[in-house]
């Protein structure tokens, strides 16, 4: 018996049963399965595992990228990225963190929304995507939005239909420069909780932020309370970190003492609840007057003693460069805790994350004042969503007469989460989702709050990162 495409099998059926005479149909040739398409993409390594998405396959891909586009006859890298394959007929959505790739299946809001097939891509310099030897004046923006043009070009070729970007706080930040500088690569941005840092000496819509945030006065006033509390206890948490970093094998190389990593993690106090909790979480904050255990555990459990540390601030060295060279990073004053601090100047200064033999000097804003600039003059199809209590909202990306297409969304009283489109008031909420859709040409379905529940909130995927 001869062996029929599935597409010829089903014309066949249909003709049986619409009563009408068997005629032979000519056999369509059967696409290349997905993975030999991906083979066949020059410098691509590509590695199938189990699928934990019913409905979705799994590849590991390594795609081989100049360390400068300028002069791509130089050194090259392997850059990770994971790609989750529907269908070929169906939308793309392109995911960065902007960070490291979640190595677990997950799916975006905007895939969600739209049943999309999702790739996402890691950020050059995160390890294993780093070049050896390693050129740090090339971990800039312009080259990170060129290492997903070339690959978005190449995917493009099996991908044909509309491409959708996104990402949340870095990773919003790193769909939009990549828009600014590769325009026509997509057909629609969500940015996610990405913050805007135009003017990186005028940061004091940080400190009305921490001032204002939230609906209770009380619950703002604990949280700082604890914090200088944490602060004038300092030898008996010291004891316990000391105990902690023991246990742990925890160093202090980048930061040289322990007590600096101790004092940077008191001043992501506040930060910490805001980011990673809601306003109704301020029942897990404890009194001041609470005992020395209590408020080392709550120290831990909301700012994280281990980031300080050289084994937590390592794996973010690419970040740290950047914020030194382009993206620069906020310093809120937190002056309520100034009589007990003595390494002001060492937080948030990327300089002093950074090994001292990686060098780094400022860009005068440059890179950041041209992303606002393309934003507020030239910006299509952008979509910006912030949540209400995020402490990234205090310098959010804004619209300029010259934007086109373009919204910003804040969803009341959300932290910093990468699914806000569900949580905003329902006629945002419509409009937002209406958007998405036609700029991926999908056609409006019923979408039960179900199916978008399965979408997955990929910072929390990602663990505990720096405070961006």
């Amino acid at each position: 018996m001869p062996r029929f495409s599935q597409g010829t099998a089903a014309l066949l059926l249909a003709a049986g049963l619409a009563g009408g005479a068997l005629t032979a149909v000519p056999a369509q040739a059967t696409p290349a399965d997905i993975t030999a398409q991906l083979k066949a993409i020059p410098g691509m390594k590509v590695e199938e595992k189990p699928s934990t998405l019913p409905g979705y396959r799994w590849f590991w891909l390594t795609y081989k990228q100049p360390v400068d586009h300028r002069k791509p006859k130089g050194q090259w890298f392997e850059q990770r990225v994971m790609l989750q394959h529907k269908d070929a007929g169906k939308p793309m959505v392109l995911y960065t963190s902007g960070y490291h790739t979640p190595e677990v299946m997950f799916r975006s809001e905007p895939t969600t929304l739209l049943d999309a097939n999702q790739v996402s891509v890691e950020y050059r310099y995160f390890t294993p995507s780093r070049p050896v030897p390693t050129d740090w004046t090339k971990d800039t923006i312009w080259q990170a939005a060129t290492d997903e043009h070339r690959l978005i070009t190449r995917l493009k070729k099996i991908y044909g239909k509309k491409w959708i970007s996104t990402g949340a706080s870095k990773g919003g930040m790193t769909a939009v420069y990549h828009k600014r500088f590769y325009p026509r690569d997509v057909d629609g941005t969500v940015a996610y909780v990405a913050p805007n840092n135009v003017n990186d000496r005028e940061d004091s819509a940080y400190d009305r932020f921490f001032a204002t945030v939230g609906t209770d006065p009380q619950c703002r006033a604990q949280l700082k309370s604890v914090a200088r509390e944490l602060l004038k206890r300092r030898p008996a948490m010291l004891k316990r970190f000391k105990a902690d970093a023991a246990k742990n094998g925890w160093t202090f190389e980048y930061l040289r003492t322990m007590d600096r990593a101790f004092e940077n993690s008191v001043m992501d106090y506040e930060w910490g609840f805001w980011q990673y909790h809601l306003q109704s979480d301020c029942k897990i904050v404890p009194s001041p007057k609470a005992d020395d255990d209590t408020l080392y555990k709550s120290l831990d459990a909301i700012a994280g003693l281990s980031f300080y540390t050289d084994q937590g601030l390592d794996p973010y060295l690419p970040y740290y460069y950047q914020a030194g060279y382009q993206l620069g990073a906020p310093n809120p004053k937190f002056k309520h805790l100034r009589p007990y601090l003595r390494y002001e100047h060492t937080y948030n200064n990327a300089r002093a994350y950074l090994p001292r033999s990686i060098k780094v000097r400022w860009d005068g804003g440059k890179a950041m004042r041209d992303i606002d600039s393309w934003v507020r003059n030239h910006g299509r199809q952008l979509m910006f969503v912030y949540g209400g209590n995020d402490p990234w909202k205090a310098e959010p990306f804004r619209l300029g007469r010259g934007s086109r297409d373009s919204y910003v969304y804040t969803s009341p009283g959300q932290n910093h989460s990468g699914r806000l489109i569900g949580t905003l008031p329902d006629a945002q909420r419509a409009k937002a989702t209406a958007d998405l859709l036609r700029w991926a040409a999908v056609q409006p379905g019923v979408r039960s709050a179900s199916v978008l529940d399965q979408a997955d909130d990929p910072l929390k995927l990602e663990g505990r990162r720096p405070p961006l």
